[in-house]
């Protein structure tokens, strides 16, 4: 494989590069940052790139977002995110546009090199890898966002409302309805997500933990 390897921690970048070329593989570039990715990957047009998602300057999303560009830039080579966590908004946001050659690793996984390695082949082969705890937190994810799937987008907006410690009075003023309306929506998420009235349990407690896991 030619790959492209892109990580601001100089040892552990340094170490992928040299795992790499003991197994055969080329590695055309090693940056740390992700502008020195997208130059690297427009010039070696290499078959895979392992990419690590928080970079210089913010460590946010910098990483993220040059391989999302990487996939669109160039369709035909394959992207293997890199994480010390798992972050289940940028997995969605990079399998958003398909899954194939497309890869989440938790950099653990370099630990065990014919793991790492055989997952970066699949993704080069145009084939999908992801980390067993990437699926697992993604499954949650999805079935949490089912949670809320029942509630209109104002009934989205009210609860919404609701988690940042809005009273029924506040909502109907930044809303611009009635006090009324929003019992009536609010009484509609409690249904939707089978909160029934009991005595035991805040059901506006419960509304807006149900919304902060979605």
């Amino acid at each position: 494989m030619r790959v492209v390897i892109a990580e601001d921690a100089a040892v552990l970048r340094e170490l992928l590069a040299q795992m790499l070329v003991e197994r055969g593989h080329e590695v055309c570039a090693a940056v740390g940052d992700a502008d020195a990715l997208r130059a690297a990957v427009a010039e070696h047009r290499p078959d895979v790139t392992v990419v690590d998602i928080r970079m210089p300057p913010s460590h946010t999303d910098e990483g993220l977002r040059a391989a999302i560009d990487v996939r669109a830039s160039h369709p035909g080579t394959g992207v293997l995110l890199f994480s010390q966590y798992v972050e289940t908004k940028y997995a969605t946001r990079l399998l958003a546009a398909g899954s194939a050659g497309v890869g989440y690793l938790l950099k653990d996984r370099v630990a065990n090199v014919a793991e790492f390695t055989d997952a970066l082949e699949r993704v080069a082969a145009g084939g999908t890898a992801l980390d067993p705890e990437v699926v697992t937190q993604l499954a949650g994810a999805s079935r949490r966002a089912a949670e809320l799937a029942p509630l209109t987008p104002r009934e989205r907006e009210v609860l919404s409302l609701m988690a940042q410690g809005r009273s029924n009075a506040a909502i109907a003023q930044a809303l611009v309805v009635s006090a009324g309306t929003v019992e009536k929506h609010v009484a509609a998420v409690f249904d939707k997500l089978g909160l029934p009235s009991s005595q035991d349990h805040n059901r506006r407690v419960l509304a807006v933990i149900r919304y902060l896991r979605s």
